[in-house]
């Protein structure tokens, strides 16, 4: 099993309906809104690095999302 962190920058008008977009995709564990340069944080969890990676990129699609960053647990 491999974890990750993914901090989210979010189109301040869209936050909710990202936050409420990101519980539904597969392999997201937790969301949180978050205060400072990033403004939600997502705990995921996949098989592979490259499970990530599709989790990832498919946040980064979603309507709202400016920018992420994944931190994958060592």
């Amino acid at each position: 099993m491999v974890n990750a962190c993914i901090l989210i920058k979010v189109v301040p008008v869209r936050l909710n309906r990202v936050i409420e977009e990101l519980k539904k995709v597969r392999g997201v564990a937790k969301v949180y809104p978050t205060y400072g340069r990033f403004d939600v944080v997502c705990f995921v969890e996949g098989s592979t690095n490259e499970d990530i990676a599709e989790i990832s990129a498919v946040i980064n699609r979603l309507e709202g999302v400016r920018s992420t960053e994944t931190l994958i647990e060592a």
